[in-house]
């Protein structure tokens, strides 16, 4: 099925700022876009940084700080598929060397920190897909979804309250697997409602995390724990640092932001809805 993504950003700019914007979908994922928009228009400048996510870089003035971005992709009209008892835990000495920079502690997942935690929760479970089924669980059903934080909230005080956002849920479930040696990063994107009953909050971007098993990397989201229709990522990397959505140097202020994915069919008929 074809779904449509997209934002609107609108920023208060006192003087020129510039700023790197990520809100395409992942460079692994490009050869799905049907068609793509900017409006007012492309920024001049494209590359992929050193985690493949593709950024754009524009400037924001007094007379010019909004921008949008819009989409129709390809998705799969299945859930995702999740890992089973054949998608193995590696030991760390079997590791591809590439995939060594994933079990690192980063600036918001201090996973060096929770090794005696995170093999006291788990450490008796199976490995491989059982122990990271466990550790999904535990988050979702241990910490409270709503409670705000900030761009600088660390999985330390997450734990500490025992509550956060989709982004808290996310860094969790990273520092967790590297404490207990399996790769893991986080992911931003869209994330549409296909097959979820309502009510629908207003639509947000999302950020789940991936984890490497057997020969693959697997979605894994604490936050809603169930295999999901039409997951667009859009940013990858060691945590939310490394993925905002735009980056800005100068004085920049985001002052309002709309965010939509859904079938196109259904935003046809103007019926849209959120998260």
């Amino acid at each position: 099925m074809n779904l449509r993504v997209g934002c609107e950003l609108e920023y208060d700019a006192e003087a020129d700022a510039h700023a790197v914007a990520l809100v395409e979908p992942h460079s692994s994922i490009q050869d799905t876009i049907v068609e793509e928009r900017w409006a007012p228009e492309p920024p001049p400048v494209r590359f992929r940084d050193l985690y493949g996510n593709v950024c754009r870089r524009l400037d924001l003035t007094p007379d010019s700080t909004s921008f949008s971005y819009s989409a129709t992709v390809r998705i799969s009209a299945e859930p995702e598929a999740m890992p089973d008892d054949r998608d193995v835990q590696h030991r760390v000495e079997d590791l591809p060397p590439e995939l060594l920079h994933w079990l690192l502690p980063s600036r918001l997942c201090e996973s060096d920190t929770f090794a005696e935690q995170a093999w006291d929760l788990f450490g008796e479970t199976p490995r491989g897909a059982a122990r990271l089924a466990a550790v999904c669980d535990w988050i979702h059903d241990n910490v409270e979804y709503g409670v705000p934080s900030i761009p600088t909230t660390t999985v330390t005080e997450v734990l500490e309250r025992r509550g956060g956002m989709c982004r808290d849920f996310a860094h969790l479930g990273v520092a967790f697997c590297r404490a207990l040696g399996i790769p893991a990063r986080y992911v931003f994107g869209y994330l549409p409602d296909i097959g979820i009953p309502g009510p629908y909050p207003i639509m947000d971007f999302h950020a789940w995390f991936e984890v490497w098993l057997g020969d693959s990397w697997w979605t894994f989201d604490a936050r809603f724990n169930t295999p999901r229709i039409g997951r667009v990522p859009i940013g990858r990397g060691r945590d939310a640092v490394d993925v905002a959505m735009v980056t800005t140097y100068g004085a920049a202020r985001l002052e309002r932001m709309k965010v939509w994915a859904d079938e196109s069919e259904t935003l046809a008929t103007g019926a849209q809805h959120g998260r």
